[in-house]
């Protein structure tokens, strides 16, 4: 059962450009086609700007789409606005979290603005200091509490009501591995729990381990849509990544040289590198060096590795997302 479902979903912002102010029309999302399963964490990945949190806040009824169709928890997105909040959760890159009061206060609250008895909510919120193993600073102003822990706490709050379905926008963004990895494994738990997420990220790694399935945006377009083994596999062989020298004309003498070769299924060059996929890394990596050592051309670092979700993103945009997310 589809817990999202959405139809050519269209946003156009208008803005005001140069001296004299003239309005031009932007077209952020560009008619994207979605359906997340019931249960599943489903990662939304693309860079900085490609339409992800765009997206997400027209599901999460923060701003009309500007054409187009949804139904979100089983409700038509447009004109069950108010059952849609009521099944959902939000957790925004700023998060929510009143950092002048403690993390009990701020989870009472929240509780009680969905409508919970002082009682209900107290369990709540106790029920969620403890799963999230916040209880022991709990009676602390959240304005004291460490990045991951905050983090933690702005979970709790999307999770207050038992929505059905937890919207999480980056997450992770500005946290250390080990409070990205402690974030990683309550979001599992939640999954296990019933909950399905959707999970907007530009973090190639944590749309690899989260997502049982994810798509990838660019532009304001969906370009992939699938599991990330399925995904990586329909990319053939491995991955070879040469750094060469770029003067005298070497590097295209190198692109030149190297795209003659049988066993190099793709290359895409970048900055003072050059990317192959190529049949049989291992065999085909010393023919690679010695065609290049015999044409007099330098290789500074060479890389042999299987494909990644940066090389499904690199296929099919023809960029790096990786250089792109910087």
């Amino acid at each position: 059962m589809n817990i999202i479902e959405t139809h050519n979903l269209r946003k156009t912002f208008q803005t005001h450009q140069g001296k004299d102010r003239k309005v031009q029309t932007v077209e952020a999302v560009k008619g994207v086609n979605l359906r997340v399963h019931e249960g599943e964490i489903f990662g939304f990945l693309g860079p900085n700007g490609a339409g992800k949190t765009t997206t997400l806040r027209m599901l999460t009824t923060l701003i009309l789409p500007t054409d187009g169709q949804a139904r979100v928890a089983g409700h038509d997105l447009l004109k069950e606005s108010a059952r849609v909040r009521e099944r959902i959760g939000y957790v925004s890159q700023a998060g929510g979290t009143d950092t002048s009061a403690t993390g009990r206060e701020n989870l009472l609250l929240q509780a009680q603005l969905y409508g919970m008895s002082r009682r209900d909510a107290e369990q709540r919120t106790n029920e969620l200091l403890a799963a999230l193993e916040l209880d022991s600073f709990a009676d602390r102003q959240a304005r004291t509490y460490s990045g991951g822990q905050r983090r933690r706490l702005d979970l709790a709050l999307g999770m207050v009501h038992r929505p059905k379905l937890l919207f999480l926008d980056e997450p992770t963004t500005g946290l250390d591995p080990q409070s990205r990895a402690r974030l990683w494994e309550e979001v599992r738990k939640l999954r296990i729990a019933g909950t399905t997420i959707f999970l907007t990220t530009h973090y190639l790694e944590e749309a690899d381990a989260l997502a049982d399935r994810l798509a990838i945006i660019d532009d304001g377009h969906i370009v992939v849509e699938g599991t990330p083994d399925s995904l990586k596999r329909q990319i053939a062989g491995d991955v070879v990544t040469l750094g060469l020298e770029t003067h005298n004309g070497q590097f295209q003498q190198a692109q030149n040289l190297l795209r003659q070769q049988p066993f190099v299924r793709e290359l895409h060059p970048g900055d003072g590198q050059l990317q192959l996929y190529v049949e049989r890394g291992e065999e085909s990596l010393p023919a690679i060096l010695r065609l290049l050592d015999g044409a007099g051309l330098s290789v500074r670092t060479v890389a042999l590795a299987r494909p990644t979700l940066d090389d499904v993103f690199l296929r099919q945009t023809g960029h790096s997302l990786r250089d792109e997310s910087r």
